[in-house]
């Protein structure tokens, strides 16, 4: 059973940074996809970040482009999602997810998923 938990979310103000942390449990990891979606209140979940089991490839939103960064140590069993210059629309709840194969931006091909942790961005 693979095991996610996410932090570093919290409250901050428009054009401030965060950096979200999700420490994964088992022995794949490392042969994982692992991406990071998100929730705000009325909305669809949707498609944040996600990067290839080595961390050679790596998608994003256009939404985020440009201002987050998804990266992973697989040493550490964790993927991050650094996140710069936030805008209120990026309040939301963050999850990160992981899939057994290959990199995918589709959240219903992922398994694996983490409870989540809060950003609120104010403006």
């Amino acid at each position: 059973q693979v095991q996610l938990v996410e932090s570093g979310g919290g409250l901050v103000q428009a054009g401030d940074s965060l950096r979200l942390s999700c420490a994964a449990s088992g022995r794949t990891f490392n042969r994982q996809a692992m991406a990071w979606f998100r929730q705000a209140p009325g909305k669809e979940r949707e498609f944040v970040a996600a990067i290839s089991s080595s961390g050679g490839i790596t998608f994003y939103a256009d939404s985020v482009k440009g201002r987050f960064t998804i990266s992973r140590d697989n040493a550490k069993n964790t993927v991050y999602l650094q996140m710069n210059s936030l805008k209120p629309e990026d309040t939301a709840v963050y999850r990160c997810a992981g899939r057994n194969g290959p990199i995918k931006t589709e959240r219903t091909e992922y398994n694996y998923w983490g409870q989540g942790t809060q950003v609120t961005v104010s403006s």
